[in-house]
This record gives structure tokens, sequence and C-alpha cells, in this order.
């Protein structure tokens, strides 16, 4: 496997955040923080996942994590330096350890979060010098409709 960063057009970038959308939307109806996540390897959707704390009671099921978690059984590795992670918003310091730690190579997210995010908005993990792994970042892909999902999420009364 290369060690050179996964490409992607913003073409695909779109493509696949809408896919992460349709996750979060899936969120939203059962009154969980509307976040969604896809690993994509290859071209290939391995994960796919919503937030799911307030459903599963799990503190820990964030879209991210879930998502890794099922893209790492289908590669039955758990390693995918090959993957791109796509979640609507900013990962929190639990998901960027994650990503991290699964050897993603890049991850595309939508909606920065100023309360919890962890890829520079509130601290970066992913660009800190002493940790052995690096991230490549793309930032606020369809942005505006992961904050319009978000807002919407807000005008229910789920906690974003």
């Amino acid at each position: 496997m290369s060690d050179e960063p996964v490409r992607s057009t913003p073409k695909h970038d779109e493509h696949y955040m809408r896919e992460a959308l349709k996750e979060a939307e899936q969120a939203l109806t059962s009154k969980d923080r509307p976040v969604g996540a896809v690993v994509v390897h290859q071209g290939h959707i391995l994960g796919r996942a919503r937030h799911q704390v307030r459903l599963l009671r799990d503190p820990t099921a964030h879209a991210a994590i879930i998502a890794i978690t099922q893209a790492a059984n289908a590669l039955q590795s758990d390693q995918m330096p090959e993957a791109v992670l796509y979640v609507t918003q900013e990962p929190c310091a639990m998901c960027a350890g994650a990503i991290l730690l699964s050897g993603a190579q890049r991850l595309v997210y939508g909606a920065t979060d100023p309360k919890r995010g962890a890829c520079g908005s509130v601290v970066d993990l992913t660009s800190n010098e002493r940790l052995n792994r690096r991230l490549v970042i793309t930032k606020e892909v369809l942005g505006g409709e992961c904050y319009a999902l978000l807002r919407k999420a807000a005008g229910t009364r789920v906690e974003i």
C-alpha cells in the first residue's frame, strides 16, 4: 500500500458526503444528534453509520466510531491506510483519536464543531507533531447542508 495521500476530486467528496448526510438524517429521526459518516476504501463504502448515542444509550456510539468499526471488519484489519472517512460534523477528540489509530489517510468533514471539534476548532489532535500519525483533512464539504441539518436538530431540541 502506498504512503501517498488518498486523493479525490471535489465531485467525489460531495458524492460521499451526501451519503453521510443520508445517515445524519436518519439520526435526526431517532432523536440523536444528526451526524453521519461513511468510510470509503478504493471507491467502495465499507462502513456507514449515524450517531446513536441516545438510541443505544452508549456515549461511544458516534457515527465515525461505528463506521470505522464496520470498515475495519470488512477489511479484516485494524488498519486502513487507504481509507477516507466522510463525516458531516468535525470529529470530537474520541473520534479523532480513533481515526488516527485506524491509519486512515484522509478525513473529509462538513460542519465545524465549535464546542467539541478536535480537528482544529477547539483542539487539533490531527496535526499534533508528538503523535506518530498524520491525517489529510478537507473541511467544509457541503458545509451549508451539514449546518442546516444541525440547525434543524436544534429546533427540535436535539443536542448538537
